[in-house]
């Protein structure tokens, strides 16, 4: 499986970070837990179990035209089985839809089992924990940061889950 990523700028990343801590703090579940050296915050535009031949070359110049803004919003709640993802949404701007449909061009139409990364399901976000029950996402809304934040994305790079190796595109 490969994961296109957006990487925000260094002050969304220390404020997605300081939710995380804050999770941990409080003793709920946090993406801050997860002690890979790979793991950051980041938005996943795309998830594909294969990418074409020549992608990663073809992302990399994409990369080049990265979306100018990446404003941080509050908290957003998604459901995940009988569980739930708490994570901060990135508000949608003209550019950032543009540069997933080009990503979305280039790769093509995600199976449905990504099909939340498909042009018109997409929603970007940063994930703060994931398998939270009800109980904990209201323990979770009462700690995190909910002020919004303007910063700008200032990288791309390419999960390879399989390989556990990142590609940095930008």
């Amino acid at each position: 499986m490969f994961s296109v990523e957006l990487l925000p700028s260094d002050d969304v990343d220390a404020a997605v970070r300081d939710d995380w801590q804050r999770l941990i703090d409080a003793g709920l579940p946090s993406a801050g837990r997860h002690p890979s050296e790979t793991n950051r915050p980041h938005v996943t535009v795309a998830v594909r179990d294969d990418l074409p031949d020549g992608a990663v070359s073809r992302l990399a110049v994409l990369g080049e035209r990265l979306p100018p803004v990446c404003r941080l919003g509050g908290a957003v709640v998604f459901p995940a089985r009988d569980r739930f993802v708490l994570a901060r949404p990135i508000v949608m701007t003209a550019a950032l839809m543009r540069f997933h449909a080009d990503v979305v061009g280039l790769i093509g139409a995600p199976p449905e089992d990504y099909a939340v990364t498909a042009q018109d399901r997409w929603t970007p976000h940063v994930t703060l924990a994931r398998r939270m029950t009800s109980e904990q996402v209201g323990q979770a809304l009462a700690v995190v940061g909910a002020a919004s934040l303007d910063g700008r994305f200032s990288g791309l790079r390419l999960w390879d889950a399989e390989q556990k190796l990142v590609t940095v595109l930008r």
